[in-house]
């Protein structure tokens, strides 16, 4: 991860120790069980599997769940690639604060159909069409439905619920130290 999700120079910004590997059991698009891999804060590494087994026992379908390292710590890449992700390394635009991701504290789910709204951009690039929530598509996270309740009722915040600009991929848990 030196090097490649967490840059060289940042490296301190860091602390590795606060971080846990997790394999992830999930149902993939094609219908069939996939193992992915997941870096999250070890604060909620236990919650992260419990929500994780929760949506297999339901057969949620996430289409694939990679490391950030696989698309060269590129958010953007992944995200148009529909890749569930959660550790990345960035800081809040304009800041030199950490972000969410960067803390292990934030996934991303399924992100080309849960796309980042503002006035001014989409991301992905490639998830204009996802912009309508009303789409009928299984794969489109709603307020109330299975993914959405596993993470709410263990006290995770939704991006789909803030004012200012919408983040319906974005699920971000506060913690104390």
């Amino acid at each position: 991860m030196i090097g490649n999700s967490i840059p060289k120079k940042n490296k301190d910004k860091v602390d590795i120790n606060n971080l846990s590997y997790l394999k992830i059991t999930y149902w993939g698009f094609d219908g069939k069980e996939h193992i992915g891999e997941m870096i999250v804060n070890k604060k909620v590494a236990k919650e992260v599997i419990e929500i994780f087994k929760e949506l297999y026992n339901k057969k949620y379908q996430i289409e694939k769940v990679k490391l950030i390292d696989e698309y060269g710590a590129d958010d953007e890449k992944s995200m148009e690639d529909n890749n569930t992700s959660a550790f990345c390394y960035r800081e809040v635009a304009n800041t030199n604060i950490l972000s969410k991701h960067a803390l292990g504290l934030a996934i991303d789910i399924n992100p080309l159909y849960n796309p980042y709204i503002t006035e001014k951009n989409i991301l992905p690039i490639n998830a204009k069409v996802y912009t309508n929530r009303n789409i009928d598509k299984k794969y489109i996270i709603k307020k109330g439905d299975d993914l959405y309740n596993a993470f709410i009722k263990r006290g995770w915040k939704w991006g789909g619920n803030w004012k200012n600009k919408k983040d319906y991929q974005h699920f971000e848990k506060n913690i104390n130290n």
